[in-house]
C-alpha cells in the first residue's frame, strides 16, 4: 500500500542553472541505489506514466552507458501516442551505495547524442535515514536557458512521475521478499 504522505512528494528547487530534487523513499539505501543501477529495475519504474522503456542498455561503472528509450503507450496521450525518446547516460563517478555521478544526454536509437538538446551533469545522493532512503538528484545546465528549455519540456511533471513509479517498485520488491 503505498504511504499518501510519499505521492507528489518531490520537492524541487531551481537556482540559475541548477535544478534539485529531492524524495524520501520507504526503502533501504542499497535497495534504492540498485533500482538506479540495474537494467533489470529500471526498466520497470523508469519514466513518466503511460510510457515504457523497451530498450534498456546499462554498462554500469566509470566509464561506462546506459542508452535506453522511453516509448509513449498511452492512447490517452494524444499525440505522444507511439511516440519514443532516447537518452543516454555517461557515467562519471560511481560510490555504491552513497552516489552515482553522470551526464545524461538526448540521444538517438544509435546513440548518437543530440546536440541541439541540453546536457545535464547528474548527481545521485542517496541519504540513508532509519531504513528509508532520501534521494538528492542535482542537475546542472550549461546555463540557465539550458534549464528552461527542459523544464519547458515538462521535466518537473516528469520526474514527479517517474518517482512515484519508483515508489511503487520499490513497494512492489519489498512486498514480494
Amino acid at each position: 500500500m503505498t504511504n499518501p504522505n510519499l505521492i507528489n512528494q518531490l520537492v524541487s528547487k531551481v537556482e540559475g542553472n541548477i535544478l534539485v530534487l529531492e524524495r524520501v523513499f520507504q526503502a533501504p539505501r542499497e535497495l534504492v541505489f540498485k533500482a538506479f543501477s540495474e537494467a533489470e529495475h529500471l526498466k520497470h519504474w523508469w519514466g513518466p506514466k503511460g510510457w515504457t522503456i523497451p530498450v534498456c542498455n546499462i554498462d554500469f561503472r566509470p566509464g561506462g552507458s546506459w542508452h535506453y528509450c522511453m516509448k509513449c503507450d498511452d492512447k490517452n496521450q494524444g499525440d505522444f501516442y507511439g511516440m519514443e525518446s532516447w537518452g543516454k547516460a555517461l557515467y562519471r563517478e560511481i560510490s555504491e551505495p552513497k552516489q552515482i555521478l553522470y551526464t545524461d544526454y538526448f540521444s538517438d536509437a544509435e546513440g548518437n547524442l543530440a546536440d541541439n538538446l541540453p546536457e545535464t551533469l547528474v548527481t545521485l545522493d542517496f541519504i540513508e535515514l532509519d531504513g528509508k532512503t532520501k534521494l538528492v538528484n542535482t542537475g546542472k545546465y550549461a546555463s540557465p536557458e539550458a534549464l528552461q528549455t527542459v523544464l519547458d519540456m515538462g521535466m518537473i511533471q516528469g520526474m514527479t512521475e517517474t518517482l512515484d513509479n519508483l515508489v511503487i517498485h520499490l513497494e512492489n520488491i519489498q512486498k514480494n521478499n
